[in-house]
């Protein structure tokens, strides 16, 4: 096995990425496929708020000689706002887990069907068969599944027209979730024997403040590291951010994000890895055996 670098410059590793068990458009093993021929060594499968694609990417990536990380990316709240946790789950989704998975697909179907009442109003015939007919596995449905069919139904232009109009921030389709509040996910997390990620901090918009309160009471919570490198981002916020996590001792990861072919983003693109103390997620004890280090004596 390859054993993974001790810095955050390590190409061959993306912590963050999605399939058709979500929001993604690749089938987990055409994801493990495509991670392969982009020279990547040691990846995550993170679907939202689900595990269901794990199993099969677990299969395929042992085909192609990848090492794969199970995990889900989890909605949650904080402050009145919702925020995203990425749970490793290295001995897999013990039961506290799949019981919260299961409870927010409940939530979600539930989302789904006031969703599409709102939309019908809006002239989308059969809102909810419309989003489902695009979707080829069986798992709840998205606003991106929705904004789809907007645009098959000839509602809408474009996807982007789609979420300005009907589904983004305070429009007809934005329903908003109940989502668990952060110590309870990370409950979940920690009850699995996993590692909790704050995914993509400067994605939230917040002040450099508020975004030492949400990692303050991450790091209260159980929460053991946070993205540094996510896609490609401001180097000036990726150093001040490595400044926040070396304060509270957080361990740092790297993701792309990934969702579909054909956008700005593919497995393993992440922003250059910043001069940093910052420890890399993968020297976390738990993933010993998923960075190669089994049988070797760990860095200080």
């Amino acid at each position: 096995m390859i054993s993974l670098p001790d810095t955050l410059a390590a190409p061959g590793v993306d912590l963050h990425m999605h399939s058709t068990a979500s929001d993604g458009a690749l089938s987990p093993a055409a994801l493990m496929a495509l991670c392969q021929s982009r020279g990547l060594t040691h990846v995550a499968l993170t679907d939202h708020d689900s595990v269901a694609g794990v199993a099969a990417a677990a299969a395929a990536a042992e085909r192609l000689g990848l090492t794969l990380l199970p995990g889900a990316e989890l909605s949650v709240q904080w402050r009145g706002l919702t925020v995203h946790v990425l749970g490793y789950l290295p001995e897999g989704a013990l039961a506290p887990m799949r019981e919260g998975l299961a409870a927010q697909a409940e939530a979600r179907e539930a989302r789904n069907l006031e969703i599409a009442r709102r939309l019908e109003a809006v002239g989308l015939d059969d809102a909810l068969a419309r989003a489902r007919a695009g979707v080829t596995e069986e798992r709840p449905l998205g606003r991106p599944d929705f904004a789809r069919a907007l645009v098959e139904a000839g509602v809408v232009p474009d996807i982007a027209a789609a979420f300005k109009r009907y589904l983004g921030a305070g429009k007809r389709g934005d329903v908003k979730m109940h989502w668990p509040y952060l110590g309870e996910a990370l409950g979940w997390i920690r009850a699995s024997r996993g590692v909790a990620v704050l995914a993509h901090p400067l994605r939230y918009k917040l002040t450099r403040r508020k975004r030492g309160l949400l990692l303050d009471d991450f790091a209260a919570a159980g929460g053991e590291g946070a993205e540094l490198l996510s896609g490609f981002q401001n180097p000036d916020e990726t150093r001040d951010l490595a400044r926040q996590l070396a304060e509270r001792g957080l361990l740092a990861s790297r993701g792309s994000d990934f969702h579909f072919p054909g956008g700005p983003l593919a497995p393993g693109t992440v922003s250059d890895a910043p001069r940093t103390p910052v420890t890399p997620l993968w020297h976390h004890p738990s993933l010993a055996a998923f960075a190669g280090r089994v049988g070797r004596a760990s860095p200080n």
